[in-house]
């Protein structure tokens, strides 16, 4: 505490000190009671002034100004007197009035008018307003005339300190790599400090940590933090918290200060080896496991974390490293140990790898701590499993021939049970694979006979799947396709390779081919086809045509003489024998038909018809059919143009212009019932036009052609008229060209929300209640007639 108030009595008593030295002349006439005097002369006071003045030649001016002082904070009972103004014009008849202005007058400084003293009001705040600039005013008391021009002077605020160090930017997060060196920079912080850094001590920060050493320093005046122990390990501690200090007035004694922490993170490196958990693992696995199953997992650990943490695996030896895969889950961290091939229990139980985990980054800082891998042993057992029958073969090629016998056995599939009980085998054959039926299979021993004859011409290979089934466990079974290729025999015999028809010139001459043709046969044999090709022997010695055996294997057909004539012979049919080169040979007759027809000079047919011979000269039988077409297409568009003329002359319906007044509908009268046969002309029912035909309409096109009717006779007018009517009706119904000129429509809905209801009457003889129809006569002009006719009808049925 007395060191406390050493030093505000040191912040009170040093501005004074300053003050002291740096005034002009006239501030030392200050009074004793340190106030501050602003004083103001005039040149016929210079006599009066004391001979010790004058050693100091200093002259004295009308204003002399200079800055006053006034500390901050202070208060007090009473306001703070901050200085006073003067002028010699006083004699102190109390006849000058001082005036202030400006900054703060009269709120915050405040002056007697007549002794010029000016008093702080207010605690003033040197960080919120450091110095106020006012204007002082010497005026007569009674006139307010100003006695001098007016003057400006500042009054500032003395700071003392009354603001403690503050860190804006904190709490603070800084992080550094672990195993750094001794003095790594970490951070650096800034604290601020609202005093006044120019004068004094106030705003002078000083440094320190007052928690977290020994790990980290900090540099005093920077306020730099760097590691003070070297290799901090992470994986020991990774967080530490530091409190850190700024203090002002240089760090002595008494003064103010403020905190904030810093959290210091050591960031990973890769400084430790990955290790595996346990040096042997244990895993067993069923012998028929698909490939590519996991069978186990294998991790080793390390302390580090992220990429410096990830490890490869690797199996570096043992007996089944061919059998086995290991890799690397990334987000597991772990191995995992696949089959690559498959296992078999019965001739191998068990497999011993050796895996190695190893770093994928790895620090050359470090890597004297290395090596940065690590191994371990995996045991695998394989146990055994009820496994499917296994074929000797995973396909089967068998060969037969297409003549072979029924029931003969064309080859042969074995299985075995790879089990150690070794379980019985039955053969069967998918049917889904041999719709036909065209073979069969032993149960026991796997032979395959033929069930139905082949064709190798209808199909060349069969394939099907032949099944295994254990005979003890009926579910485990194999399939196995089999190809049968079927073996070509010569069973067929050659014929010609399509249907050839020859064309012989009547000025041909003699040794010229005819016709050139070759011949196709269904078998297949080894060597390719050779065919032999002769005629009948009742035609070796044909008159007319010889063949010739070209070397493609073809054969030519040569005509012998000239001078054929096709009014004699048209055609001729020409047997010959194709054999082929089997065995045992095969033959067949093929005839080719030989035509006679007329050729131009140069060979070219022209026409193969005796017909053509009995056509006038220079017109073709062709050529009278277009001609005859011709003819026929102008007769018909004539016809059609005749008709259209007629057609358009013709009115849509054919009536006689009198009859026009029967087609009058008249609305105002009534008539006489059934009995009233003046009201229509019975002769327009009877149609006297239409009499003696059919009267179609011009206006439409009907699909179906309507025969006319016969026509009647004139009746009398005592014709009976309904029967009249039915007969016109029932030839109208029939009629498909007739358009629906008569129609029903019956309206039986009133529609809902009706005011009116509904004006029908065919229920009301339904009802024995009196009906009341006065109700119309409501219901607006166009009901009043309604009305008075339902009216006059009750009361006649009244009276």
């Amino acid at each position: 505490m007395p060191e406390r108030l050493a030093e505000m009595l040191l912040d009170l008593w040093t501005p004074l000190i300053i003050l002291w030295i740096t005034l002009p002349p006239c501030i030392y006439m200050a009074p004793m009671n340190q106030s501050q005097v602003l004083m103001s002369g005039s040149p016929l006071e210079l006599n009066r002034l004391s001979e010790e003045q004058r050693i100091l030649n200093r002259s004295k001016r009308g204003w002399v100004w200079n800055q006053m002082f006034v500390l901050e904070e202070f208060s007090g009972p009473e306001p703070i007197l901050v200085g006073r103004l003067h002028t010699d014009l006083d004699p102190g008849s109390k006849k000058i009035k001082y005036i202030l202005s400006g900054d703060g007058a009269g709120t915050i400084f405040q002056i007697n008018d007549v002794t010029g003293d000016i008093h702080a009001i207010k605690r003033l705040d040197r960080e919120e307003k450091a110095e106020y600039t006012l204007t002082a005013q010497a005026v007569d008391w009674e006139t307010d005339k100003p006695l001098e021009p007016p003057s400006e002077f500042i009054i500032k605020v003395q700071d003392i300190n009354d603001n403690a160090p503050e860190f804006l930017n904190g709490p603070y997060h800084a992080t550094v790599p672990e195993m750094s060196i001794l003095g790594t920079s970490v951070t650096n912080v800034t604290a601020t400090d609202a005093d006044d850094p120019v004068y004094g001590n106030s705003a002078k920060l000083v440094y320190s940590i007052l928690e977290g050493q020994p790990y980290f320093s900090i540099e005093p005046e920077t306020a730099i933090i760097k590691t003070a122990l070297p290799n901090m390990d992470r994986e020991a501690k990774e967080e530490y918290l530091v409190v850190i200090q700024a203090k002002d007035m240089g760090g002595h004694s008494g003064g103010l200060s403020g905190t904030t922490t810093l959290t210091v993170t050591l960031t990973d490196v890769n400084d430790n080896p990955p290790k595996f958990a346990q040096s042997l693992y244990h895993f067993s696995v069923p012998e028929d496991v698909v490939l590519g199953t996991a069978i186990g997992r294998v991790k080793a650990n390390d302390q580090d974390i992220g990429e410096n943490a990830q490890s490869s695996y690797d199996i570096i030896d043992g007996d089944g490293t061919a059998l086995f895969e290991i890799t690397s889950d990334a987000q597991a961290q772990d191995g995992i140990i696949r089959l690559r091939q498959p296992l078999d229990f019965e001739t191998k139980k068990s497999y011993t790898l050796k895996v190695e985990a190893a770093n994928v980054h790895i620090d050359p800082r470090f890597s004297s701590r290395g090596p940065f891998k690590d191994t371990a042993t995996v045991k695998i057992v394989v146990e055994d499993s009820d496994e499917p029958p296994v074929f000797s073969s995973p396909t089967y090629l068998l060969e037969v021939h297409e003549n072979a016998a029924l029931n003969s056995v064309i080859g042969q599939v074995t299985a075995r049970d790879p089990d150690i009980t070794s379980s019985p085998i039955r053969f069967s054959i998918d049917r889904h694979t041999d719709l036909e039926r065209q073979f069969n299979i032993n149960a026991d021993d796997g032979k395959i006979t033929l069930a139905t004859p082949l064709d190798r011409e209808l199909s060349v290979w069969h394939n099907i799947t032949i099944i295994a089934t254990e005979i003890r466990n009926h579910s485990q079974i194999s399939r196995v396709p089999v190809a049968i290729k079927v073996l070509d025999v010569n069973d067929n015999a050659p014929e010609f390779a399509s249907e050839y028809e020859a064309f012989l010139c009547e000025n041909g001459k003699p040794g010229q081919v005819i016709q050139t043709v070759s011949a196709m046969d269904k078998d297949e044999p080894k060597n390719g086809h050779y065919f032999l090709y002769s005629l009948l022997p009742e035609m070796v010695n044909n008159p007319n045509f010889t063949i010739k055996k070209n070397e493609d294997n073809s054969l030519s057909i040569l005509a012998k003489h000239n001078g054929f004539n096709r009014q004699k012979q048209e055609v001729y049919l020409l047997p010959i024998i194709i054999s082929d080169s089997g065995n045992p040979p095969l033959s067949s007759t093929s005839t080719l038909t030989i035509r006679v027809c007329g050729c131009s000079s140069d060979g070219v047919v022209q026409s193969c018809n005796v017909e053509a011979y009995v056509l006038p000269i220079g017109l073709s039988m062709g050529a009278l059919i277009a001609i005859l077409a011709c003819i026929i297409l102008l007769l018909v568009i004539v016809v059609l143009f005749v008709t259209l003329r007629r057609h358009k002359n013709e009115p849509l319906i054919i009536k006689d212009d009198e009859d026009v007044r029967e087609n009058i509908i008249r609305y105002d009268d009534e008539g006489g019932g059934e009995e009233d046969t003046e009201a229509f002309d019975i002769a327009t029912l009877q149609n006297p036009d239409g009499i003696n035909g059919f009267l179609p309409r011009k206006d439409i096109k009907p699909d179906l052609q309507f025969m006319p009717r016969q026509g009647l006779a004139p009746v009398p007018n005592g014709v009976d008229v309904d029967e009249f009517i039915n007969v016109r009706l029932h030839e109208a119904d029939n009629d498909p060209t007739a358009p629906p000129y008569d129609s029903i429509q019956i309206y039986g809905y009133e529609g809902r929300g009706s005011v009116a209801g509904s004006l029908s009457s065919l229920e009301s003889t339904t009802s024995d209640s009196d009906q009341n129809f006065d109700y119309l006569s409501d219901w607006g002009p166009r009901f009043k007639r309604l009305g008075e006719l339902y009216s006059v009808g009750e009361s006649d049925k009244e009276t």
